[in-house]
């Protein structure tokens, strides 16, 4: 799910999209063109319903986007930060570094984006009576009432009580409200998206040996798959954020990191720091002083060896807002959710504007054996 293709920020959310995605506007521009709108409005040109079919795929992927928004916008409303949106595959993720402070607010961020798949819905259906829906719809009516039977489709699968689909966090909400105890909530609720991920793919097997769908029985395989990982993954996140409570990102960071300017030559970054330091990521900060962003291995070796002494640092480094930041106060758990990007999943420590600390993977790593080995050590004692 990395982001292969940043769309800049709206409502100050950044947003970018995988290679995935293109592959699936490309599959339903061709569906359009090729055989729903055909079927729906027939007696038109081939390339009427390609036009047709291209601007629906990019209308359907504006309609993610504003799936997501609406978990973005309403998350930041209610004090949780949003890494981040990446728009991919199976639709749209948003990215939190932290968060919900209780079911019910967990509930209303969940769900606000169903809800706006299925108002977009409703709003295509009526744009499509509007200009001429009916049993002999041309081309423009029968393409919004598709949008229209698209987003009503999507708003429902998510609110299926399937973790992690937003159907099956609203659940995980309510158990949560009910039992007080948020890693009971979401291990049940996990559970029940496994069972319904293994329903999902006997159904996908079963369509492709039985019934010879070749397309959708690999298709439900694939998303069932998909379902069942993430339900795994999310269980045993929550294992791990209990085992990180208590702890701070003040107690795992390497404090006071060296900073590099940004305006020297690549050449002088690495014999002036890299080669003579045992870090191979630095912050770096303008000729104010200012943070800029941070200078890693992996951009140093995309600049040629012959342009090394003309390149500088600032035209390579990864942008200070694209990089994962935190506070030396919030919850170390945060740190599970910050993505990787080109900041090689490092995250910078900030306290009132000045850079205190830095962490790395490495750092997450060792603090979540020690955290697990404790743990296991008490259970063990208890026993």
């Amino acid at each position: 799910m990395n982001e292969n293709l940043s769309l800049g920020r709206i409502a100050g959310i950044h947003v970018g999209l995988n290679w995935s995605l293109l592959v699936i506007g490309a599959l339903i521009a061709w569906s359009l063109a090729t055989g729903i709108l055909p079927a729906a409005a027939p007696g038109y040109t081939s390339s009427a319903y390609w036009t047709a079919g291209v601007v629906s795929a990019f209308v359907y992927l504006a309609s993610l986007l504003a799936h997501e928004l609406a978990h973005s916008v309403v998350a930041m409303r209610r004090g949780v930060r949003v890494e981040g949106i990446t728009l991919w595959l199976f639709g749209g993720v948003s990215r939190f570094s932290s968060e919900s402070s209780s079911p019910g607010a967990q509930a209303l961020i969940t769900f606000v984006g169903p809800l706006t798949s299925l108002l977009l819905g409703v709003v295509f259906f009526l744009l499509s009576v509007a200009v001429g829906g009916g049993a002999s719809a041309g081309l423009v009516p029968a393409t919004l009432a598709w949008l229209g039977y698209i987003n009503i489709l999507l708003g429902v699968f998510n609110l299926l009580p399937a973790f992690p689909l937003d159907g099956g966090r609203i659940l995980q909400s309510v158990i949560w409200l009910r039992t007080g105890d948020r890693l009971r909530a979401t291990n049940i609720a996990a559970r029940i998206g496994m069972a319904f991920a293994f329903l999902l793919i006997a159904y996908g097997l079963v369509t492709f040996f039985a019934a010879g769908g070749l397309f959708g029985g690999v298709w439900s395989v694939f998303l069932g798959w998909f379902l069942l990982s993430a339900a795994r993954s999310e269980q045993t996140g929550a294992l791990i954020r209990q085992a990180l409570s208590g702890i701070s990102v003040a107690d795992v960071m390497t404090p006071n990191p060296v900073q590099a300017p940004d305006d020297i030559t690549v050449e002088e970054a690495l014999h002036g720091y890299i080669l003579t330091s045992r870090h191979s990521t630095f912050p770096t900060h303008d000729a104010g002083g200012r943070l800029s962003g941070l200078l890693t291995m992996a951009a140093l070796k995309q600049v040629a060896p012959n342009a090394r002494n003309t390149t500088l640092v600032k035209e390579v480094i990864c942008p200070l807002e694209t990089v994962s930041t935190a506070s030396p106060a919030d919850p170390a758990a945060n740190l599970l959710g910050a993505s990787d990007g080109c900041s090689e999943g490092r995250t910078l420590v900030i306290d009132n504007g000045r850079l205190t600390g830095i962490i790395s993977p490495s750092d997450i790593n060792r603090l979540l054996q020690r955290s697990l080995s404790g743990r296991n050590q008490a259970l063990a004692r208890s026993a």
